[in-house]
Parts: structure tokens; C-alpha cells; sequence
């Protein structure tokens, strides 16, 4: 498409693209957004190099293409303007969550980059949300690094997990980039190397002191407790990853109970999700912390979502045109637009549009392709407790202006 812009001369027409959710992911009321740091830092960096451009001359879908077309690549950079709705804020279907203005060229090859870091990000940030949520106040650390679709996709997960609640992460490379808490526990092959378990607990103890959290449950959860408690303090808490973990819990709360521990925490691990946590919770189980891998790194239950980039408004030659699709089922709504939200009900509105009273979502991060609003990982975390908790998300409606319903039967009259 590029290559054809420029062919046709119209690589100089200011587009306006807009990235939202057609529908919603399945048991999904709103998602929680997430990724946009990302995205910023793509298009602040985007270029085409020498080696890359080589490549493209050389593919048989570029044989037509123009010497200058190559030359306007070597060149690239992203220039355009970016509104987004900032990360950590709970949005619905239908509703802008970015807005890129830029040349036409600049603004359509970030489509898949752009749609793939934000529905990924959000994805992993509500699924996170909703775990924290079941776990009633308990702190939940994300530990789905090695089940996640890639090492990137880990780190990355670990840091939307973070801004949907969870409390830290066992991955030390989303600590080290984002400042995400980092957590952890031995594995049990740290027991198995070992003659005994009970100086795999020695040793650990002895690396990790007021941190120490024994895994007990490699050979027999109780007598693994019995052998941690044996050692004294210091001891953070014990992991149980296995087995009935209500009547576990129970059993091994009794046990450091008794031997006057009561200060030492219980985390449970092992296949655990919202609906599990909940249960566990209705149970009375005696736990403090979960830590959740597969179901939180894949948002399992719900892994995709249909996120789409859609050109909305093109500048040629002077002149401003609306565009939308009109196609079955999957229509999308004409103009740049704007999202302000009240209390009990959010407005999708043109851009141009006033509400009194109501939040404007859409703030501007990049103009001219410099980056002009950052917010720290913490801001973005904290924007979504605050918006969570302000919110009655079950019974929060969407509207449409009435000018931008007009502006859609005008144009769906004008394409016909």
C-alpha cells in the first residue's frame, strides 16, 4: 500500500486512523488498556534500513515500484500527531483508543505493529484485573514467563499484569526495563539437587534470609512444612504448588501456627485462575498470596480480541473527507472522534464536540513525532485502581453524539 501511495501520488494526503475493539473479548464487560508506551517509542523509532530496503527491491510484489519510492523509504520517519486514551484506563467496544494524523504512508504501516502491542498488552492487563479482583485484597505476582508465546511476550505481560493489579512478577528482565517488583521462589529442582530437602532449605535460607520462601511441596507438603519450620526464622513464607490446596493450606497454617510462625505467609501456585482463586477464597482457605502463570501470560480464557486500525478522515488537496466502512457487521463510524466519559456513561463524540462535566479520554502524547506526554508504569497502574473503583462498569452505557450519528448517515448517503 505504501509503494502504491506513493505511485499515485498521494503519499502527501494527511490521514487520521483510528485503533479500537469491535467487540469485546469473550467474558469480557470493558478491557483495561495497556501497551501504549510501546507503540509511542515504534514510531518515535521507526526507520527502514539499507539491509531492509535491499530486501524490498528485491521481492516480486515491489518489481514496479519506483527508484524514488526506495529513496522516500531510506528516508522514512514517522511525523504525525497521536491521541490515546492513557494506559490503565477500563474501555468498551466501539470506542477510539488511539488516533493517528500523519501522512498517509506514515500512518498506515504501523498498523500491525500498533494493533498487535495494544491488544496484547490490554488483553493481559484486564485478564490480570480480573484475578486480582478474586483475590479479595491477597497480593497476586505474575509467573507465566514460561508459558507465554514468547520470552518478549513475558516480559511485556509482565508489565501490563502490573498495571492490571498484580502486585510483581518472577521476571527479572520486566524489573530491570519497567520497574515492575520482582519476586520469586526456588524451584523444585533446587530440592531434587540436593541429598536432602532439608538443606535445600538450609542453603536457601542462608542466600535469602528475611526473603526466604520454602517450596514444600516436591515430596510431601506437611513434612516439607515440618522441615521449614525445623530451620526457625528467618522465614518470608512457604509455596504450595500441588495437591488439595484447601485442606493443605489448612494443615500447614495449623503447623506454623503452633510453632509460634504465625507471621509466615502461605502462597498458593500451580494452574490458577480468577475462578479458582475465587472458590479457594469462598472455601476459607489460609492463604496470603497467589502466584499465577499459564491463565494470567495467555489470558487463556480469552487470548484474542478484535482490535482494528481504520482510516477515518483524509486531507487531499485542501479539502477534508470522512471516511467509514459500511460492509456487514463490521461497519465503523466516519470523522476523528473523541470519547468523554461521566460518571455513569461515556460519550463518543466528533472531535470538534464539547461535554460539560465529562473527562475527555483522548489526551495528545506525540506531536510531530516527538513523544510529549510519558507517564511512569506506577501513574498507569494507579489510573486503573482509581477508575476501576469509580466506576460501575456493569451498568456504564456508551452513546453517540447526534452530530456524529449525522456525519455517518451523511457519508453512508454519499458512498451510495
Amino acid at each position: 500500500m505504501a509503494a502504491g501511495y506513493f505511485a499515485a501520488a498521494k503519499h502527501h494526503d494527511v490521514a487520521t486512523f483510528e485503533l479500537s475493539v469491535r467487540r469485546l473479548p469473550k467474558n469480557r464487560d470493558f478491557i483495561i488498556v495497556a501497551g501504549l508506551q510501546q507503540a509511542l517509542e515504534y514510531l518515535a523509532n521507526l526507520r527502514f534500513t539499507a539491509e531492509e530496503i535491499t530486501y524490498l527491491r528485491e521481492l516480486p510484489q515491489f518489481a514496479n515500484a519506483s527508484p524514488e519510492f526506495f529513496e522516500y523509504l531510506a528516508g522514512f520517519r514517522f511525523t504525525g500527531n497521536v491521541f490515546a486514551v492513557p494506559e490503565g484506563t477500563p474501555m468498551f467496544a466501539g470506542e477510539p483508543i488511539m488516533t493517528i494524523k500523519a501522512p498517509i504512508i506514515e500512518a498506515q504501516i504501523p498498523e500491525t505493529f500498533l494493533l498487535s502491542t495494544i491488544t496484547f498488552q490490554t488483553l493481559i492487563a484486564t485478564k490480570a484485573w480480573r484475578v486480582s479482583r478474586a483475590a479479595q485484597g491477597r497480593e497476586v505476582f505474575e509467573f507465566g514467563t514460561r508459558r507465554a508465546h514468547s520470552p518478549e511476550a513475558g516480559v511485556l505481560g509482565a508489565r501490563a499484569s502490573f498495571i492490571g493489579g498484580c502486585a510483581g512478577t518472577s521476571n527479572t528482565l520486566a524489573g530491570f526495563r519497567f520497574g515492575v517488583p520482582v519476586v520469586g521462589t526456588a524451584a523444585h529442582s533446587w530440592i531434587m539437587s540436593f541429598d536432602s530437602e532439608l538443606e535445600s532449605f538450609r542453603q536457601l535460607q542462608k542466600l535469602l534470609g528475611e526473603k526466604t520462601v520454602q517450596l514444600i511441596d516436591t515430596y510431601d507438603t506437611l513434612e516439607g512444612a515440618r522441615r521449614a519450620i525445623s530451620l526457625g526464622v528467618p522465614l518470608f513464607g512457604v509455596r504450595i504448588d500441588s495437591g488439595d490446596f484447601v485442606a493443605l493450606s489448612r494443615e500447614v497454617r495449623s503447623l506454623l501456627d503452633q510453632a509460634g510462625m504465625s507471621h509466615v505467609k502461605i502462597m498458593l501456585s500451580g494452574d490458577l485462575n480468577e475462578d479458582r482463586i475465587a472458590d479457594l477464597l469462598a472455601q476459607n482457605a489460609p492463604v496470603d498470596s497467589f502466584g499465577v502463570g499459564t491463565e494470567l501470560a495467555t489470558s487463556a480464557d480469552a487470548p484474542s480480541m478484535g482490535a482494528i486500525y481504520k482510516i477515518v478522515e483524509l486531507e487531499s488537496n485542501g479539502v477534508t473527507r470522512a471516511t467509514a466502512k459500511f460492509s456487514a457487521e463490521k461497519a465503523s463510524l466516519p470523522g476523528a472522534k473523541q470519547v468523554f466519559r461521566y460518571s455513569d456513561r461515556d460519550l463518543v463524540a466528533c472531535s470538534g464536540e464539547c461535554a460539560c462535566g465529562a473527562e475527555a479520554l483522548q489526551k495528545p502524547v506525540m506531536v510531530n513525532g516527538e513523544i510529549v506526554c510519558r507517564r511512569t508504569l506506577w501513574q498507569a497502574r494507579d489510573r486503573a485502581r482509581k477508575q476501576m473503583s469509580g466506576i460501575d462498569l456493569k451498568e456504564h452505557m456508551v452513546e453517540y453524539s447526534q452530530e456524529l450519528q449525522d456525519l455517518s448517515a451523511k457519508v453512508r448517503d454519499e458512498v451510495r
